[in-house]
């Protein structure tokens, strides 16, 4: 998934005459390869991924609108951005966002110009997912649901919260996802009022809450899920919970879709959680968008003034969380339309009772 021509349009809707970029993921975004030391270098007329003997021979294979260029230690990739722009006199962008000061500094000095913020210009194109990169990701997706259906066939008491996260990880690879979008949350009993908990060494008791937060990549695409079981029985406040935190997430789907900011969808859930009491217990964001990264642009979120874009993948995920003893997340993913939204999440998400 190449998205050099759509690059070069911005730039010149931008007035940019170069754009140098050295981030790996947004190398990834530009040529659709990934490597972790080099930069890709835009112009009007042409694109050139730059980078080192580990990935030349696999990059010219797979890469088609760049030329691939290796930098060596005699010949380094500043030298070589320098020998590529040649007598250049326009203006070079590059990704403030994605620089540290000091890389920024570094590069002005040695290609002796004045590099121009645009960090924001691949932000504005990433937010939109074309056909190919929601195929990824609902590929992802897929492989994710099938190793949750292997979990909960095995999901028992007396398992800890780091098997589980092994088995899901382990399963994800086997079915065919190239590395988790991040680290598993798997939290058990008490431990699931923590939104972001680490797995441990508890142990899973019968009458327990075990939220399971996951996802895989496809292509560099990541999925995101997150589903909330009970083992063995559930109590009746439990049971509420639980139906809150449905209903509140069927609100924000019903209200998601493309122009209107991101604070009415999440308003939409929050408000079913704040009428039945428990509003103080949902403190995070209702969604977040994703992509090559877990957490993109823009967000369902209270302070997002943003208009959300068609093509824009957005998670789902409002919670209720009882400090010290449980919680609930329920979490999809679906693809902004004009009129509405995909719900690409196909998993049950019914209480379940193991």
């Amino acid at each position: 998934m190449e998205h050099i021509k759509g690059i070069r349009a911005l730039m010149k809707t931008s007035g940019l005459d170069a754009l140098l970029l050295t981030d790996p993921i947004s190398c990834r975004y530009a040529t659709g390869f990934y490597f972790t030391d080099g930069a890709v270098l835009v112009t009007p007329e042409k694109s050139w991924l730059l980078t080192d003997s580990r990935y030349t021979e696999a990059a010219s294979q797979q890469v088609r609108e760049s030329e691939v260029r290796k930098f060596t230690t005699g010949h380094p990739l500043s030298e070589l951005v320098g020998t590529l722009l040649g007598g250049f006199r326009g203006t070079l962008a590059a990704e403030a966002d994605r620089m540290s000061h000091a890389e920024w500094a570094r590069w002005e000095q040695e290609l002796r110009c004045t590099l121009h913020p645009a960090g924001a210009l691949l932000n504005e194109l990433r937010r939109s997912k074309d056909k190919d990169e929601l195929h990824s990701m609902i590929e992802a997706q897929r492989i994710a649901e099938k190793a949750l259906d292997d979990v909960l066939g095995i999901l028992r008491p007396g398992l800890t919260e780091k098997e589980v996260a092994a088995e899901l990880t382990y399963r994800m690879l086997r079915y065919g996802g190239e590395e988790n979008s991040f680290d598993p949350i798997v939290v058990t009993g008490a431990k699931s009022s923590m939104p972001h908990g680490v797995p441990g060494d508890n142990v899973i008791q019968d009458g327990d809450f075990v939220t399971m937060d996951f996802g895989t990549k496809k292509d560099g695409y990541c999925s995101d899920m997150t589903r909330t079981v009970a083992v063995g029985h559930a109590t009746e406040e439990m049971k509420k919970v639980y139906g809150i935190v449905l209903e509140a997430q069927l609100a924000g789907i019903a209200a998601s879709r493309a122009g209107i900011p991101g604070r009415d969808i999440d308003a939409a859930a929050r408000r079913v959680i704040e009428e039945a009491g428990y509003g103080e217990y949902f403190g995070h964001s209702y969604g977040h968008s994703l992509g090559l990264e877990i957490h993109e642009s823009p967000s369902a979120r209270p302070t997002e003034n943003t208009l959300m874009p068609v093509g824009a993948v957005v998670s789902a995920e409002p919670g209720i969380y009882l400090p010290g003893r449980f919680g609930v997340r329920i979490e999809d993913v679906v693809i902004l339309e004009e009129n509405g939204c995909t719900n690409i999440t196909k998993a049950p998400k019914e209480l379940l009772i193991l």
